[in-house]
């Protein structure tokens, strides 16, 4: 078996792509939840996580279901999404719904948001929040997804202290 080989994935050029990405009003035609600025600010976290994962070869967990829906209207968009992702990610991000082959099925969905929460650290600019632990319950999501804060923090100290 050949192993397909991809250039490397730089963190400043992930971020300059998703902040460049022009998000049209599809994307948010599964996705009424308010204020759709945050949405999109978690949209955008979410898919700047995704390069850190993609770069070190990990699955994250998506933490919020509102944030879900606004990233299956942006793939529904094929063609913009498909040159975001190649500019972003030197090839496409691929979505695997829950139980849908997004690799070791002994990999529970606690473990794959815990490395979102790592993938986190490493995208987040000095002093930028992270909206998508609680972005579910803000926007009014009925049964919200999500990370809980204790959890965040605890993930979040002990990267500190491998530093």
């Amino acid at each position: 078996m050949m192993l397909q080989r991809f250039r490397p994935i730089g963190v400043d050029r992930i971020n300059r792509v998703v902040d460049e990405l022009v998000l049209p009003e599809a994307v948010y035609k599964t996705c009424p939840w308010q204020p759709r600025e945050l949405v999109e600010t978690g949209l955008r976290q979410w898919l700047r996580c995704c390069g850190a994962a993609m770069r070190d070869g990990q699955v994250i967990g998506m933490p919020s279901f509102a944030v879900d829906e606004a990233w299956h209207g942006l793939i529904l968009c094929t063609m913009r999404y498909q040159r975001f992702c190649n500019a972003a990610y030197g090839r496409f991000l691929h979505h695997f719904p829950s139980g849908e082959g997004s690799g070791d099925p002994n990999d529970p969905m606690v473990d794959q948001l815990g490395r979102t929460v790592v993938a986190w650290a490493m995208v987040a600019r000095p002093g930028e929040e992270c909206v998508l632990w609680d972005l579910d319950t803000v926007v009014g999501v009925d049964d919200p997804w999500g990370i809980s804060r204790d959890r965040v923090d605890l993930i979040e100290t002990a990267l500190r202290a491998e530093a």
